[in-house]
């Protein structure tokens, strides 16, 4: 631990610093932290006294305060991001009260931006890490250790508390951006990764300018060695990694690079892990779709953001999106049948009023993805948005994720109206368990976005919107909504329900809106003996007459459903039919 109040710093520093924890607090357990990772890997003969510790912001804070404190460090580092930010802050004065003596930096977009003015606010902190780390890190773990440099002003790319001019903070400037192949590989032992997404990168920057972003600010692409990011790529399919999730912000932006990766990625594929890619859809090339069309189902997905349809919104935002081709290329994707497609929407965005997402919605919902995520503006400190704020009449929660509350052409009425439509967009759409009876009825509303809308509405009213629901019990409400709707069948409508239920699990007791099967137990029973049937597989009737085998043991790779085989002539050809 460093010396008592009253040494001299620096003395203290110069013998006692022997432990730097760095501390990542992420939003899930699956969830890991690549950049806490990366400033260990850049540590280089510091690394002995460098150590991780990864929590989550769902964690008891007294855990991870007991935690830290058993770990005797001598200086502490947080990651910090916008969903982060607030448990940080609410856990470090406590640590600074069990831990008087021991230095605390921040790092990390959150606090790059304002680096001054976050050290003002949050007196528990010593200093900022500003920008990309990796360089910065390396140096500040020499000063404390060794004194190399002899003092922080020497290290570029951070803002600390100047204990010789009354505590003032002092900013050295951003550091000059570092070539991205000069970082170490991250990842040796993946034993801790077990059951948690790897993330990777292979380029930092991002050819756009799009304003609500911050990868926006940093325009100079770098790419990492193509022939590193292969080797780095096969440590991870020889350890059989269930998942790698790249962060490059475009991954696509440039041709040859993502091409080179695609074909490893097919080339050397084991059967297992997943590579999931953020891309710009409308700049794919032919060769790309041609080697997407031969990959195995569920090697890559793809995450695309489209945010808004609407003409001048995408001018208003700098973006640069041809819709009618991303269209046809997400179209085409989706014939390939091998590919899960997540699309974003963002709502809040200038020019965009209630009617106008409506449209944006039902444009990109008319895609099937596999997921639609509907997001709202986040105003994001050093982002061209908040510069614009005042002329779009942005209003956005003071606190972090700093969310939009309203704009000058959305109320907040109408925010939270879009706040139960993207609650049930997540349960019956991205959920994928209510596929084919959203499909069903989608013909009975005026557009898709209505589905959402009416379903929010009724939730509300029936006061179902803040409690949390089975999946069957989802069913049920669902059925409760449809019958003050006599156009739709709702003998039809359990049908499809019973489908999507039984295409995912062979249900341990039969719900009360199933058809009843004991007409059919001795063709069924049959059948099975007949046929082998595991015992694990289900077989249903359903009121067109129609038998269905459901195979758990043969699932889809995009949808985990089970396979599902007509089997109505093998149990009964002659059936009379309801």
């Amino acid at each position: 631990m460093p010396g008592k109040e009253g040494d001299h710093p620096a003395e203290v520093r110069r013998i006692q610093i022997l432990k730097i924890l760095l501390a990542a607090c992420n939003a899930k357990y699956i969830h890991s932290n690549l950049a806490v990772y990366n400033l260990k890997s850049c540590s280089g003969e510091y690394s002995p006294n460098v150590v991780i510790k990864e929590y989550t912001i769902n964690q008891i804070q007294d855990d991870i305060l007991k935690d830290i404190y058993l770990e005797q460090p001598d200086v502490i580092c947080f990651s910090c991001y916008i969903w982060n930010i607030s448990f940080v802050k609410e856990l470090v004065p406590d640590l600074k009260k069990i831990l008087p003596q021991v230095e605390l930096w921040a790092g990390g977009p959150e606090v790059s931006y304002d680096a001054v003015e976050f050290l003002k606010k949050n007196p528990a902190f010593f200093g900022v890490m500003v920008g990309e780390g990796e360089e910065t890190f390396h140096e500040l773990a020499g000063y404390y250790i060794e004194r190399k440099p002899e003092t922080l002003s020497g290290i570029r790319g951070v803002a600390f508390r100047d204990e010789n001019k009354g505590r003032d903070v002092v900013h050295t400037g951003w550091r000059e951006l570092m070539d991205l192949s000069k970082v170490p590989f991250a990842y040796s032992n993946l034993t801790e990764f077990k059951n948690r997404i790897i993330y990777y990168e292979s380029s930092r920057g991002c050819p756009f300018s799009c304003s609500y972003c911050l990868s926006s600010i940093d325009k100079k692409l770098r790419f990492r060695d193509i022939e590193l990011v292969k080797k780095e790529l096969q440590f991870f399919i020889d350890n059989k990694v269930p998942q790698v999730k790249f962060v490059d912000r475009t991954f696509n932006c440039k041709h040859d690079h993502a091409m080179e990766i695609w074909r490893y990625i097919t080339e050397n594929d084991n059967g297992i892990t997943n590579f999931h890619f953020e891309i710009s859809a409308d700049l794919l090339r032919e060769e790309e779709l041609q080697e997407m069309s031969t990959m195995r189902p569920g090697l890559i997905q793809l995450e695309i953001g489209v945010q808004s349809t609407n003409p001048d919104t995408i001018k208003a935002i700098h973006r640069t999106m041809d819709f009618e081709k991303l269209k046809g290329i997400v179209d085409r994707i989706h014939s390939f049948g091998n590919i899960h497609q997540h699309l974003d929407l963002i709502a809040g965005l200038p020019y965009e009023d209630y009617d106008s997402f409506r449209h944006s919605f039902n444009d990109v919902y008319a895609l099937k993805p596999q997921q639609l995520q509907l997001g709202f503006l986040k105003v994001l400190k050093g982002s061209h948005m908040m510069e614009m704020c005042k002329e779009y009449g942005i209003v956005y929660k003071t606190q972090e994720p700093y969310e939009v509350l309203s704009t000058k052409w959305l109320d907040y009425d109408h925010v939270l109206k879009l706040k139960t439509v993207e609650n049930m967009v997540e349960v019956y759409y991205n959920s994928g368990q209510f596929q084919n009876t959203l499909e069903y009825l989608v013909k009975f509303f005026p557009d898709a976005f209505s589905i959402y809308e009416r379903l929010g509405s009724f939730y509300m009213e029936k006061g179902y919107g803040d409690v949390s629901h089975t999946r069957m019990r989802r069913y049920e409400i669902l059925l409760e909504f449809l019958e003050d709707m006599p156009e739709i069948s709702m003998d039809q409508v359990k049908d499809q329900m019973v489908y999507d239920l039984y295409l995912r699990e062979n249900l341990k007791s039969r719900p009360g809106f199933a058809r009843d099967q004991k007409p059919f137990e001795r063709q069924v029973w049959d059948f099975r003996k007949r046929e082998k049937v595991a015992k694990n597989a289900h077989v249903e009737v359903f009121a067109d007459g129609t038998v269905l085998l459901f195979n758990y043991a043969d699932r889809d790779p995009l949808t985990n459903n089970a396979h599902v085989t007509d089997v109505t002539k093998d149990v009964f050809e002659n059936l009379n039919r309801d």
